[in-house]
């Protein structure tokens, strides 16, 4: 099918992969792009040896474009902004930040950008300094997180914007897609639902945690420390929320962070950090990467009177009579 993100991106589905930090590598990322989607390598916090390699990995799997995250307040993003370019990535998402200091540098080299927001306001930003879409991401998704739902943020941001705007948050099956396409959206983006993949690298022990989840069972920590995250209950989750009132118990609590999210993406998940959306009770299966791709879109077609193409044709019109 073709909507604006599609024919943006070279793609065959509306889908994006949500770049999961220490978990969307190029095996993931690769089985995505595949089938039809965008994968993401999720490049926060690694070394740029192992995103050079993950880039190489992945093309060597698919010659279907490959997208990776630049993490902005990444300590080392100035150095990564430049690889991504030397590596010819077509894709750029980005988060936590601002990306004026890179977008000429990533125009230049014809790299598509596609930062996350989680407002209108900062949509309309990202849009005057050249962003070619943007991600609205409600805060029902796992990781970090803002305060606006889904529900809320994507009609917002697409009355705000020209661009097309690519929905993402609680987004996990054909129904989330359909309803991101009824709120105005042109793509999704979905994480969690790509973490019980048969392709994806995380632990047996996270995917099970995930496949037992319950509408219930997630959290958000850090809400006091300005950097929210939303994750499974858990031993961690339970201590973490018990420290964040105690003011004394910062640094405590910081050292507990540490290292928190790769524990449980190595098997530990008593003592690190879940992470995962609300719409983890719906995800019931492993599958593969190319199985849930089909199954979301033949589910989103069969709800839909118009077809998909039919209601991002008319996001598009919207978009192009504002102006």
């Amino acid at each position: 099918m073709n909507t604006r993100v599609t024919e943006l991106l070279g793609i065959r589905v509306p889908i994006i992969q949500g770049a999961m930090a220490r978990i969307a590598d190029a095996s993931l990322a690769s089985a995505v792009s595949e089938a039809g989607g965008l994968g993401i390598i999720a490049c926060g916090g690694a070394p740029l040896s192992w995103v050079e390699e993950q880039v190489a990995a992945a093309r060597a799997k698919t010659s279907a474009p490959i997208g990776a995250n630049v993490m902005l307040m990444d300590p080392q993003a100035a150095d990564l902004a430049k690889l991504l370019v030397d590596l010819k990535i077509d894709v750029i998402t980005t988060g936590a930040g601002s990306p004026a200091n890179y977008m000429e540098m990533w125009k230049e080299a014809g790299i598509k950008v596609i930062p996350v927001v989680a407002s209108a306001a900062l949509a309309r930003r990202m849009e005057r300094l050249g962003a070619d879409a943007v991600v609205a991401e409600g805060t029902e998704s796992g990781g970090h997180v803002g305060e606006l739902t889904t529900m809320a943020l994507i009609p917002s941001v697409c009355e705000a914007v020209d661009i097309p705007v690519i929905g993402a948050g609680g987004i996990a099956d054909g129904r989330g897609l359909a309803a991101a396409f009824a709120l105005g959206a042109e793509g999704v983006q979905c994480g969690t639902r790509f973490l019980t993949v048969e392709e994806c690298t995380v632990s047996d022990a996270y995917k099970e945690k995930i496949l037992g989840a319950k509408d219930a069972d997630t959290v958000v920590t850090g809400r006091g420390s300005g950097h929210p995250v939303r994750c499974l209950k858990n031993k961690f989750a339970r201590t973490a929320r018990k420290l964040e009132v105690d003011p004394s118990k910062g640094a405590e609590l910081e050292a507990m962070y540490v290292g928190s999210l790769r524990r449980a993406v190595e098997g530990d998940v008593d003592n690190g950090t879940i992470m995962a959306g609300q719409i983890a009770a719906i995800v019931h299966e492993r599958e593969t990467a190319a199985s849930v791709l089909a199954e979301m879109m033949t589910q989103a077609e069969e709800l839909c009177g118009l077809t998909l193409e039919e209601r991002a044709a008319k996001s598009a019109e919207r978009a192009l009579n504002r102006k």
